[in-house]
C-alpha cells in the first residue's frame, strides 16, 4: 500500500480520457475493412467502443472466430491506427496534462489502465510530446480479460500499490465505467463519448466535461 495521502491512487483510461482518438480508431476500422474486403455496419463503432479487438472482431463485427485470424486482423487494425496518428497528430484532451503534472508534483501515484495496445499509447505520447508523462501503464497485452471485467484496473491499482477502494478511475466508455465499479473503485465519468444524461445513470461518482473541472482536493472529497 502506498503511504502517500492515505493511499489515494488515480487510474486513467486512455482513449476518450487522455486523448480523443475515436475518429482515428473509427477510420482505422474503415481502412482495415477496405483492405480486407470485409463489411461494416452503421453503429458498429459505438458497440465495440472500449472493448478489446479480440471481442469486437468475432462478436460485434462477426468477421471470424478463428483465433489466428482475429489476432492478425487486430494487429492490422492497430497498425492502421498508428499510421493515422502519425499522419494527423493528436493532442491530449483539455486539462489532462496540467492535472497529471499536479499529481506528479503532489507525489500521488497514478497509472494508465487501458485496453489499448501499449504500442498505440507510445505512438500517441510521442506524437503529442507526452513522453514520460505516464510511467505506469497497464495495456492490452497485460490482461487476458477485457472491460467490463475489472482486471485492467485491478492490475493498475497493484502497479501503483494502492488498494482498489482507494483508487479513482477516469473513464468515458460505459464498459469502462462498469469495469471500474466492478473493481470496487470510485469512477469519474468524462463526457467525451457519451452524453451526461447517460453517464449520470451509470453509478459514477461524478460526471465532468473535462479535466479542467477536476482538482486533487475535489477528488479526495469523493473518497471521504
Amino acid at each position: 500500500m502506498n503511504s502517500n495521502d492515505g493511499g489515494i491512487g488515480f487510474i486513467f483510461d486512455w482513449d476518450g480520457v487522455v486523448v480523443d482518438s475515436s475518429k482515428q480508431h473509427e477510420e482505422s476500422w474503415e481502412r482495415l475493412a477496405a483492405q480486407e474486403n470485409l463489411p461494416l455496419f452503421d453503429g458498429h463503432f459505438k458497440i465495440g467502443f472500449g472493448k478489446k479487438n479480440e471481442w469486437i472482431i468475432p462478436n460485434s463485427l462477426k468477421w471470424t472466430d478463428e483465433l489466428s485470424e482475429i489476432e492478425r486482423l487486430g494487429d492490422e487494425k492497430e497498425r492502421h491506427y498508428r499510421n493515422i496518428i502519425r499522419e494527423t497528430g493528436l493532442d491530449p484532451l483539455p486539462g489532462v496534462r496540467a492535472f497529471v503534472e499536479s499529481l506528479r508534483k503532489a507525489e500521488l501515484p497514478f497509472a494508465v489502465g487501458s485496453s489499448t495496445p501499449r504500442e498505440n499509447i507510445e505512438a500517441v505520447m510521442e506524437t503529442a510530446k507526452m513522453e514520460g508523462l505516464f510511467s505506469e501503464i497497464v495495456a492490452a497485452k497485460d490482461v487476458s480479460l477485457g472491460k467490463p471485467n475489472p482486471e485492467v484496473f485491478l492490475k493498475a491499482a497493484d502497479a501503483i500499490e494502492v488498494s482498489p477502494e482507494r483508487c479513482i478511475v477516469f473513464e468515458d466508455s460505459l464498459s469502462g465505467i462498469e469495469a471500474g465499479l466492478a473493481g470496487g473503485m470510485c469512477v469519474v465519468a468524462i463526457t467525451t463519448t457519451n452524453p451526461r444524461e447517460i453517464l449520470e445513470r451509470t453509478g459514477a461518482s461524478q460526471v465532468v466535461d473535462s479535466f479542467n473541472e477536476i482538482s486533487i482536493e475535489g477528488m479526495k472529497a469523493l473518497l471521504n
